[in-house]
């Protein structure tokens, strides 16, 4: 049996003779140019018979010419008339300080942003975030600039406790939003930098075109592979300095800042403050508290502490340093610790020697937070 599609059975049924193309505009009309130019020539129509097809005639084109023709000129509109291809473009440079592990972002200007409110401009600020990781606890921003599709910022944010390795598994993201006091504010585009590449003291500069990256399953599961040390990380960081004065024979301890902390609290931060204990306990003159930061996940204390220890003793303490979240009328919630002394390991145990090392000299190490040693509650002092 002769079996036919349902599109030929019903040009068989209507145009039983042979059908002609559809002529395009651009046969009537010259097209536009910068230079003045002679119009094309009318194009001739080319109907050429095709083979007999299950016994009927059709037409067809001449070696496939006006079929890619037709379809170059589709994709020509498509590229040149969707909008949303084009968002603008973002111009910043990075640049990763090793020695202070620190990650400066340098916001220097967008062009060409698409226009998000009813004036035809837009009211944008960037948005820096850290993947894989907690949002919030590593997210920056610009500040907003009002009415404009061509923002200039030159504006540096900067990111505390990035090591070496994170430079190898972590991804910046930068996104560009519209600020709307009324609404929500809307997402024009976003750029993704593989830190990676980044070379160890190169300040790069780029200039990328924005694009329409949503989050998606590859990225959730990125940090699930990633699991020991995302979990890890979510406690946070501490930045601490130690000191040893041989003149006054005491022990400086400073807590400098926090990095990346775990949000305690419903608002999706925490109200951090540091205890620090040296062990064994010597009674009140062994326990010091720093102020208490609101609604942050990134504080900063600049707090120095003494302790009164001769250096033939200090080889046998241990020194205990704990994050809390103030809750005001209940149990403070435990953040994270880290312990350093000569039963410690790794870079903690690296810290203590260089402090008994280098006497006189301040040391400072970015330490990062566990879940071990943590009290059972936090009793009042």
């Amino acid at each position: 049996p002769v079996i036919i599609s349902m599109q030929e059975h019903f040009a068989i049924n209507v145009c039983p003779g042979p059908i002609l193309p559809i002529p395009q505009i651009s046969d009537f009309f010259p097209r536009f140019h910068d230079y003045p130019c002679t119009p094309p020539p009318p194009r001739e129509k080319k109907i050429l018979k095709e083979e007999t097809f299950n016994g009927e005639t059709g037409v067809g084109y001449k070696d496939g010419e006006r079929r890619e023709s037709n379809e170059g000129e589709r994709e020509e509109a498509v590229d040149s008339d969707d909008e949303d291809t084009y968002l603008g473009t973002l111009e910043f440079s990075l640049l990763f300080d090793q020695e202070n592990n620190c990650l400066h972002c340098t916001i220097h200007k967008a062009k060409g942003l698409k226009a998000m409110d009813s004036n035809g401009l837009a009211d944008p600020y960037v948005k820096l975030h850290l993947l894989p990781g907690a949002s919030k606890a590593n997210k920056l921003r610009t500040k907003t600039l009002k009415n404009t599709l061509n923002p200039v910022w030159n504006e540096t944010l900067v990111y505390h406790g990035i090591t070496a390795a994170d430079m190898t598994t972590k991804t910046l993201r930068l996104c560009v939003c519209d600020m709307d006091r009324l609404g929500r504010n809307e997402f024009i585009g976003e750029v993704r930098v593989a830190l990676k590449k980044l070379r160890e003291g190169e300040n790069k500069r780029y200039n990328m075109g924005l694009e329409r990256i949503a989050q998606n399953k590859e990225t959730n599961n990125q940090a699930v592979e990633q699991g020991a040390v995302v979990a890890e990380e979510e406690r946070g960081r501490i930045l601490v300095s130690l000191c040893y004065n041989t003149e006054k024979s005491c022990l400086l301890v400073g807590i400098i800042r926090c990095a990346h902390l775990a949000a305690m609290d419903s608002n999706g931060y925490s109200d951090p403050f540091v205890k620090i204990i040296l062990q064994p306990d010597m009674g009140k003159k062994s326990k010091y508290k720093t102020s208490v930061k609101k609604k942050t996940l990134n504080p900063e204390f600049n707090e120095e502490f003494s302790y009164d220890v001769p250096v033939d003793q200090l080889a046998k303490k241990t020194l205990e340093i704990s994050v809390w979240d103030y809750d005001l009328g209940m149990s403070n919630d435990f953040i994270g610790g880290v312990e350093l002394g000569i039963n410690a390991s790794g870079q903690r145990l690296k810290h203590w020697f260089e402090c008994l090392k280098n006497k006189g000299k301040k040391v400072e190490f970015w330490h990062t937070l566990t879940q071990q040693g943590a009290p059972s509650s936090d009793k009042p002092d």
